[in-house]
């Protein structure tokens, strides 16, 4: 009788411990084996840049920096004259930010123009709130931390510190790069 209720409490104890340790074990198997269910960890659709740049130490006397300060600035660089595609990626600008709902009065848009003055009225009829500024040294800084395996012509998100945080690709679809924003902005303790 002894006997039998020691096989008894080992088996409940085995039981017990395949309980705890047996999706332990399972979780790891599926991990190291490769077999496909290993999550991405990918969930931005803008490039990270790193190492993080500060415009206000690599540029002290950029424009940028007393613009929108305390603020996130989206930023669009153009060097030549505000063709079609600039007044798309003008309106991706725009409507990025209303997207953003109750949190767009923490963004601020930035249009960065070369030699070319954009057309004023356009921008008062259209891109209300919009901060246009030429700044050839900004716009060369933008260039080189572009990731050199995305198209020119995209998007720039800066801190309220004046770090350069994330870029854009061109076509991104206005909601996906708001997703990128206000994830940030949810877990930012500044701006």
């Amino acid at each position: 009788m002894t006997r039998q209720k020691d096989i008894k409490g080992r088996l409940q104890l085995a039981l017990m411990s395949l309980v705890f340790f047996g999706p332990l074990i399972l979780a790891a198997w599926l991990y190291f084996s490769g077999s496909g269910l290993t999550p991405e960890g990918r969930t931005n659709h803008g490039a990270l840049l790193e190492p993080v740049i500060s415009i206000g130490e690599s540029l002290p006397g950029s424009s940028i920096i007393e613009h929108g300060e305390g603020r996130w600035r989206l930023v669009y660089a153009n060097d030549g004259a505000c063709g079609e595609e600039c007044e798309f990626a003008l309106y991706t600008l725009r409507q990025s930010r209303l997207m953003l709902g109750k949190e767009m009065d923490r963004l601020e848009r930035i249009f960065l123009h070369g030699d070319t003055a954009p057309d004023t009225v356009l921008l008062a009829e259209q891109h209300a709130g919009l901060i246009s500024i030429r700044d050839d040294d900004l716009s060369a800084l933008l260039q080189k931390r572009k990731p050199a395996e995305l198209s020119a012509g995209g998007f720039f998100l800066v801190d309220p510190l004046g770090n350069l945080v994330m870029y854009f690709h061109p076509d991104i679809d206005p909601s996906d790069m708001v997703e990128d924003i206000k994830r940030l902005l949810k877990h930012s303790r500044i701006g």
